[in-house]
């Protein structure tokens, strides 16, 4: 199964768009540091990412056995991100980036 679990838009000022995000649309953060942060904003979520650091995507929560099995067809190895989670980035045929992301069950975020 799949299901959506984030959109991630690029900042170069990751501070300031998470305030926009609070202030104006009651945003709820989950996560912050210079890098990224991860915002809990009505029933989705959203990723505040550097451009440096990540692209701009579309995530799709999995169960690990989904994640090794497309990872295996796709000659990907899977990443242990600094919050736990495990994912691969895919290009999707117009070059969108998609990422499949798996939480563990003691995930904390």
């Amino acid at each position: 199964m799949f299901e959506l679990d984030h959109v991630a838009i690029q900042t170069p000022d990751i501070r300031g768009s998470v305030e926009f995000y609070k202030t104006s649309f009651g945003a709820e953060v989950i996560y912050q540091d210079a890098s990224w942060a991860f915002l809990r904003l009505g029933q989705g979520k959203l990723a505040l990412v550097n451009p440096q650091q990540h692209p701009a995507h579309v995530a799709l929560r999995v169960g690990l056995p989904q994640l090794e099995a497309i990872a295996a067809k796709h000659g990907q190895n899977i990443k242990t991100h600094r919050d736990g989670t495990r994912g691969i980035y895919l290009a999707d045929p117009s070059g969108n980036q998609v990422e499949l992301i798996y939480y563990p069950s003691d995930y904390k975020g």
